[in-house]
């Protein structure tokens, strides 16, 4: 199979498998929907915190549809045919990573703003906030693909994706807020965004060696 008849199946396995973008937008929307309520609806309390609170939102939503990157392959069999073709497996964990940044990250970099402006977010911030989840969702992406790999069939695999991605998760979500809180207080975002951009590089390029040995231990 070449790479691009495995994106684009990756793509369509993750929009036709159960809507998978739509529940992470959904959850995220709904999650920011209910902290103001948790709050008492004070924004003058919740404000200052929605930087953080909608990185949360977006870690956790990232989560969701981790499980069935390579689950669903292994157990069809489908898996044991793509490692039988042409591309590495370094290279199958990556287009795998890509199609669930392009499925799920990019539809929750656009939902982001609005979560952030529901908690008291300025205005003048959405298009920051976007910039910052758009990174953020490749270091999600990779770091995520890490973790379904290392629980490829393992019982109750989605607990375990979530102990093992939660804590690598915990850099994008300090960067990715402190750029929107060092802009709101009127200072440059670029170093926080440095920092963000060098962490989802740095899961770009480790977690297929990592992931593909995974894969590969799984399979037997």
């Amino acid at each position: 199979m070449s790479a691009t008849r495995l994106f684009r199946r990756e793509l369509s396995l993750a929009w036709g498998g159960g809507g998978g973008p739509l529940l992470a937008c959904g959850f995220l929307l709904c999650l920011t929907a209910i902290l103001p309520l948790a709050a008492g609806a004070n924004a003058k309390v919740l404000a200052p915190a929605a930087s953080g609170a909608t990185w949360l939102a977006l870690a956790l939503a990232s989560l969701l549809s981790l499980e069935r990157m390579f689950e669903r392959d292994f157990e069809d069999g489908a898996l044991d045919l793509i490692a039988s073709g042409p591309l590495p497996m370094e290279a199958v964990v990556t287009l795998k990573a890509l199609a669930q940044w392009c499925a799920t990250g990019l539809p929750l970099a656009l939902a982001a703003p609005v979560a952030a402006l529901a908690l008291g977010q300025p205005t003048e911030l959405v298009g920051l906030t976007g910039l910052a989840a758009l990174i953020g969702g490749l270091g999600f992406a990779f770091t995520g693909a890490l973790g379904a790999a290392l629980a490829l069939g393992a019982k109750r695999g989605g607990v375990l994706i979530a102990v093992v991605v939660l804590p690598l998760f915990i850099p994008p979500v300090i960067f990715g807020a402190g750029a929107v809180e060092q802009a709101s207080q009127g200072l440059s975002p670029a170093p926080a965004l440095a920092f963000l951009t060098a962490y989802a590089l740095f899961a770009a390029a480790l977690a297929p060696l990592a992931g593909a040995a995974a894969v590969r231990s799984a399979q037997g």
